[in-house]
């Protein structure tokens, strides 16, 4: 049984892993300047390197390619972490607020700093993601305190809390976008829109820290998640600390979207739709969802931004448009489907 199950889930990992590379294979030969695969292999390992290959695989899409891949990858995790923690099918980093926690700060950010103090260069993409982590923490702190009732921390309640508080710092998002100067208004418009077009390697190195830290200590407290799917007073009396695990998970949950939200701004529906997915395909034990979970959201996010700037060129749609147009009549599913 065991072995059945684990070959289950790495026949599951190898039809996303391939499925990935499909997306992966048209996304870095295919464009206004096609590539075969034979000169992408060469450019790769530098043989013969020619400067025009240079630049369109190393500038401009490679870096986009492994960003849009990394938020996938941490996006799908932290929907996983958030489900488990509230024992919620519906809950989300979007839909709980803690987006619109990341993005206000890091908004705040760009408009009180990026434009005024000189100096700061590849500093101020690195610091982003620690001003997103304050905004998320923020959020969640505001969320789960108004969100229990007495002791226990209510999952219909955290929803419609969480929407409320996404909704303010939206609000706040807006007020602060609209006093920005005309060209850093268009950024920071295209940037909440949730989109990877100006990814460089600076942002690469930004995300890297955090996924290296958060993600192994994420799947370490796997069974620890588990635990959690139990009544609290069931998870406590198995010896766990019920609230200081949840605190901690939040805050590497917040870690991640934070990180995420700093170099591609707000995309949704990536933790709702990919630990849904993951638990019809491995099962409940979050040994496996989170892995299954982390492939499945990067598979989204590339094949979204393939999507956005092929499908609609010579313009490109934002992949966060993109998700959210297949993720609204996901949500709307589940909301009729968890009704019934």
């Amino acid at each position: 049984m065991h072995s059945r199950s684990h070959s289950r889930i790495w026949t599951v990992l190898a039809v996303i892993w391939a499925l990935l590379a499909v997306a992966l294979y048209i996304s870095i030969t295919e464009g206004t300047f096609d590539i075969s695969v034979k000169d992408v292999v060469k450019t790769l390992l530098r043989i013969d390197p020619v400067m025009e290959h240079d630049l369109v695989i190393f500038e401009f899409r490679l870096p986009r390619i492994v960003i849009g891949a990394l938020v996938g990858f941490a996006l799908g995790i932290a929907g996983a972490v958030v489900q488990g923690i509230t024992r919620n099918g519906l809950a989300d980093t979007g839909m709980l607020g803690i987006n619109a926690g990341a993005g206000t700060a890091t908004v705040l950010f760009m408009f009180l700093f990026q434009g005024q103090v000189t100096g700061l260069g590849t500093w101020s993409i690195m610091l982003m993601p620690l001003c997103g982590l304050a905004g998320g923490l923020l959020a969640a702190s505001l969320i789960f305190m108004l969100a229990r009732e007495g002791k226990r921390l209510d999952p219909q309640r955290l929803i419609l809390v969480g929407i409320a508080i996404g909704s303010g710092f939206g609000a706040v998002t807006l007020y602060v976008s609209l006093k920005m100067n005309p060209q850093d208004f268009e950024m920071a418009a295209v940037w909440l829109a949730g989109s990877v077009y100006n990814a460089n390697w600076t942002y690469v190195a930004s995300m890297l820290p955090w996924l290296i830290l958060l993600v192994p200590f994420i799947w370490m407290k796997s069974y620890v998640l588990d635990v959690l799917q139990l009544e609290e007073y069931s998870a406590a009396g198995v010896g766990v600390p019920v609230e200081r695990e949840r605190r901690g998970l939040l805050i590497a949950c917040v870690g991640l979207v934070s990180a995420c939200v700093a170099v591609s701004g707000s995309i949704g529906f990536v933790g709702l739709i990919a630990p849904h997915i993951a638990k019809r395909l491995v099962g409940l034990k979050h040994s496996r969802i989170i892995p299954v979970c982390g492939f499945i959201g990067m598979t989204m996010v590339v094949v979204a931004d393939l999507i956005g700037k092929t499908v609609f060129a010579p313009n490109q749609l934002a992949v966060g448009i993109v998700i959210s147009i297949i993720g609204v009549p996901y949500f709307v599913y589940l909301l009729f489907r968890s009704s019934k």
